[in-house]
């Protein structure tokens, strides 16, 4: 008998297939929000007019713009935009860009609400083993329009960079979640394509993550192979014809169904953990990062949960088929990275990897029992 509890998240709305441009100024209309503090790509504001839509849309309604914010979402970049947005006494932030930037304004909101002023204070809102601190929810809250498709728009959770670690910390808080996310496949043309599909797996990782783990659920299982089946069949169109709207638009709501198995409680497992420290220390896209790990954990996984994995291989249409072998070479044919080598990681690194990512919240509850860092080497060895 299955036994569980569904938390259903803050958001209010989806809207897709629309203009961003619209699109923000119903969601301000409709929020009464009067002092849009914009936080968007920078090459986006500054090699493109679309940034400049979206202001000109807003008019007197937008009070500042912030476009410095790195990838891994630093704490200096977080406080910096902080600072800004309080200056320009904002009443919603509007996000326009990749994860990064995402969960940068999820950090800007807390905060704002818990009045941190400097990179050390970040300290007083970040999650430790898991569990947030008491803090005051955010008052300014946001919404976004994301031009990749890892699928953080959908979370309460965020990933902020501790630079003097070189840590991947998470804040958490259910009113970080977007008031609205805006899906408009026209933006996301101007995302570089190694970005957008690697973004993909990135989505892809939490569709087989969410049907490989443990706790499962057919909630999070409906979801997750609806997604994986849009993201296996879209993501190669998109390869074939960057300029095809109606493949990247099914990308986007592959990536929105994605996140169902986290939103709903299914925790990531081994890939994922992996991926955090991947990032945080070596500097590793987020994209890339499940590229390199996921078909080794799979593999790797595939003693103890054959029976889901094979749902994973039916879904990508190749049922019957090893889903490690089916994610490799799904991965080798859009081009990307498949080696912890070709990331510039070595074997070097291996220990101080497996005892960081021993630190992540999602290790300890991979499908296959992990029990220290021994074991996450041998993925790290089958990775390489």
């Amino acid at each position: 008998m299955h036994r569980g509890r569904v938390v259903f998240g803050a958001m209010d709305e989806v809207v897709f297939g629309r203009p961003a441009r619209e699109a923000v100024v119903e969601q301000l209309d409709r929020l009464g929000a009067k002092r849009a503090f914009l936080m968007v790509s920078g090459t986006l504001n500054r090699e493109t007019d679309e940034i400049e839509r979206v202001r000109q849309a807003l008019g007197a309604r937008c009070v500042g713009t912030f476009d410095q914010m790195p990838a891994h979402t630093p704490r200096a970049a977080v406080i910096a935009a902080t600072t800004q947005a309080r200056d320009a006494k904002a009443d919603l932030i509007v996000t326009i860009g990749g994860g990064s930037i995402t969960d940068g304004a999820k950090a800007v909101q807390l905060c704002l609400a818990n009045n941190v002023t400097t990179s050390d204070g970040i300290d007083t809102i970040r999650t430790r083993g898991g569990v947030s601190p008491e803090m005051n929810p955010p008052a300014v809250r946001q919404i976004s329009v994301p031009t990749t498709i890892a699928g953080g728009e959908f979370s309460s959770i965020a990933g902020v960079t501790n630079e003097a670690k070189r840590q991947k910390e998470m804040l958490r808080h259910p009113l970080v979640m977007p008031r609205a996310t805006i899906l408009d496949p026209d933006i996301s043309v101007h995302t570089p394509d190694w970005l957008f599909l690697s973004t993909g797996i990135r989505a892809v990782d939490h569709c087989v993550e969410g049907i490989c783990s443990r706790e499962a659920h057919p909630y999070g299982d409906a979801q997750a192979l609806k997604g994986l089946e849009m993201l296996a069949q879209g993501l190669p169109r998109v390869k074939a014809d960057p300029k095809d709207i109606p493949a990247r638009m099914d990308c986007q709501i592959g990536t929105w169904l994605s996140t169902g198995p986290l939103a709903s409680g299914v925790p990531m497992g081994a890939s994922h953990g992996i991926g955090y420290v991947l990032g945080a220390e070596f500097d590793v896209p987020h994209g890339y990062t499940s590229c390199v790990m996921l078909p080794a954990v799979m593999r790797w996984n595939r003693r103890d949960n054959a029976d889901r994995q094979a749902l994973v291989a039916a879904a990508m249409g190749h049922p019957g088929a090893d889903a490690g072998d089916v994610l490799d070479r799904f991965i080798r044919d859009l081009g990307m990275p498949r080696s912890l080598r070709e990331v510039n990681v070595g074997p070097e690194h291996f220990d101080r990897i497996a005892a960081g990512a021993m630190r992540t919240p999602w290790v300890p509850r991979n499908p296959r029992k992990i029990d220290g860092p021994s074991q996450v080497r041998e993925i790290l060895v089958m990775a390489a």
